[in-house]
């Protein structure tokens, strides 16, 4: 996975950053402070993991560089379905992989459909029928 380093007074929500250099996670919410009289200004940020669902909370100095990273959406097709699992192959490389079918998706993905995932620190997530 490829990340860029951005400081974190320039971050927004919506934003992604990789806490703690493991964690995928999406930025909730965003707030800097004024600068005290002897320090620099401090960010509070609240986040929430992509992949695990947890909400993280931590405080940063505003002048401290954070890794994003680069996240590439793909096109896959449907190779098969078995419960929980399904097998797509990428529709660039023809790579096969399997991965867990979304609760939200489990009856609208069916042998053949097209589905864009994203690659996670090598865990693919399907993000929605194409």
């Amino acid at each position: 996975m490829d990340f860029k380093i951005a400081g974190i007074n320039e971050l927004r929500a919506g934003d992604s950053i990789l806490v703690d250099d493991k964690f995928i996670c999406k930025i909730t919410d965003i707030t800097l402070s004024a600068p005290g009289k002897h320090g620099h200004a401090k960010a509070r940020v609240e986040a929430v993991g992509i992949i695990d669902g947890k909400k993280r909370v931590f405080i940063m100095s505003a002048e401290d560089r954070a890794k994003v990273p680069i996240i590439e959406k793909r096109t896959a097709q449907v190779i098969s379905v078995n419960g929980n699992k399904v097998q797509l192959m990428d529709l660039d490389s023809y790579d096969v992989f399997e991965t867990d079918v979304p609760e939200d998706l489990k009856e609208k993905i069916v042998d053949g459909a097209q589905v864009t995932y994203s690659d996670l620190m090598g865990q693919k997530i399907i993000k929605g029928l194409k």
